[in-house]
């Protein structure tokens, strides 16, 4: 079995490792000329037998469209493109039916699994006609944990990263829980051990999961995460998700209080608390912190 792997970056670079450790004769390509096989994707193509696969990991949006541009003119009928990014699901008909124009099969995999995916495997939920998911299920199997478990052909063509855009979502959840209940923790004088709280829960109770054991990693690296500032970005999955939610009347407080916490990270001095406290004020007189530059000022 032979693959084309187009982005080379944590994600990719550890697949094609997996991969090549498999079996599978994996050529990759990256813009970046370090980890790359060859020079540019029409060399990348040209070291490929027929039919040939191609698996596509770059940013969503205009980069995965770009590349399947130019794959769209290199490949041939009966060629197969994998989108392995984090695209938005509605992305995917449009690609499938700008490749099928030219008899070129196309499949999109939502993966899970980050940069511990070389050692314990990549979780995929795949999308697409069984007749492609047929073909690539080698590679499938290379990529996937041991075991069961770890790949599913999710529906048709967008099903794979509608699947992988809901997991991220749910995600998003399960962090802010974990990230609210160690706040509080940290906050109150009774609990004096909260990192050993938090390493506790890991063994026998319901809330036990590799992201809580993840977590006591980072408390062990730096306890009180003094280190960190409270800043968190989102990769735009779980607006989809939100989205999603919108479309199709499906309530999701959770995942959506989450998406906006991230948010709130993001602001210094937050312009809504300004016009809380502003309320507060103005009702009750309730006592009002000057902005720093009013302080400067006084001082």
């Amino acid at each position: 079995m032979q693959l084309g792997l187009v982005g080379l970056g944590k994600m990719g670079g550890n697949m094609r490792e997996r991969l090549r450790n498999a079996g599978i004769t994996v050529v990759g390509y990256d813009r970046d000329p370090d980890p790359s096989d060859v020079d540019n994707l029409v060399d990348l193509v040209d070291r490929l037998e027929a039919p040939r696969t191609v698996w596509v990991m770059v940013p969503a949006g205009a980069a995965t469209q770009g590349v399947i541009d130019q794959l769209a003119t290199l490949l041939k009928p009966g060629d197969i493109v994998v989108d392995g990014g984090n695209s938005r699901w509605t992305d995917d008909e449009k690609h499938a039916k700008q490749l099928r124009a030219r008899d070129i099969g196309f499949v999109d995999a939502g993966v899970s699994g980050g940069v511990w995916g070389l050692k314990n495997g990549y979780a995929l939920m795949v999308g697409g006609d069984e007749e492609h998911v047929r073909w690539l299920e080698p590679i499938f199997d290379a990529l996937k944990p041991q075991g069961p478990y770890g790949f599913v052909h999710a529906g048709k063509v967008g099903a794979g990263h509608f699947a992988k855009m809901v997991h991220n979502g749910i995600e998003y959840a399960m962090m802010q829980a974990y990230a609210e209940g160690w706040e509080l923790l940290e906050k109150v004088d009774s609990v004096t051990d909260v990192r050993e709280v938090f390493r506790s829960w890991t063994q026998g109770t319901v809330i036990r999961s590799w992201l809580l054991d993840l977590a006591v990693d980072a408390l062990d690296d730096d306890e009180h995460l003094e280190k960190l500032r409270g800043y968190a970005e989102d990769s735009g999955e779980g607006r989809w998700t939100v989205e999603a939610a919108i479309d199709n009347a499906v309530p999701m407080p959770a995942i959506t209080s989450a998406l906006f916490a991230r948010f709130a990270s993001r602001q210094e001095d937050s312009p809504q608390m300004k016009m809380v406290a502003a309320l507060r004020n103005q009702f009750g007189g309730h006592a009002v912190e000057a902005a720093p530059e009013e302080r400067t000022k006084k001082d």
